[in-house]
């Protein structure tokens, strides 16, 4: 065992472990210490990332959610929409039934008008006509004191008749 004890290479063998035991302390903490940092960052950047998607989540259920209500407003404006149409549509065709049921009673009232004035355009000309007919006849046949009897009868008899 001297014969180690003296050997150069046993002493460089015991050396080199008491500096690598040596350095082994500081490039481990060193070595740990960075890891540990770089550890640390991507913890931080995952809870980053973690957080930065939650929040996209909730953002993208925040617009869904507003589309989705947008898109029920729509459908209700379209609704309304219609049904308003609906009733100025009906309201037009009750208004254009009104309009025409009243141009019909007038043109009826206009015709019924017509019909009356033209019976009594021909009931005048009918007594015209008679009144002519009996004064010719009159003047014709009837002469002297029988005419003036006559006229005498029709006047007595005229205020009867014209009531």
């Amino acid at each position: 065992m001297s014969a180690v004890l003296h050997d150069p290479t046993f002493w460089t063998a015991v050396a080199f472990v008491i500096f690598v035991a040596a350095l082994f302390k500081p490039v481990k903490k060193a070595l740990l210490g960075g890891l540990d940092g770089r550890i640390a960052q991507i913890r931080t950047e995952v809870e980053e990332a973690q957080r930065l998607r939650e929040e996209a989540q909730t953002l993208l259920a925040s617009y869904q959610r507003k589309q989705r209500e947008a898109a029920q407003e729509a459908e209700s404006i379209v609704r309304q929409a219609k049904e308003d149409a609906a009733l100025h549509r009906a309201e037009a065709e009750k208004a254009m039934e009104d309009m025409l049921k009243r141009q019909e009673t007038l043109t009826i009232e206009k015709i019924a008008q017509a019909e009356a004035a033209a019976i009594q355009e021909v009931r005048e000309i009918a007594v015209d006509l008679a009144i002519a007919a009996t004064e010719k006849i009159l003047t014709e046949k009837v002469r002297g004191g029988l005419s003036d009897r006559l006229v005498d009868k029709a006047i007595g008899e005229l205020p009867q008749k014209l009531q």
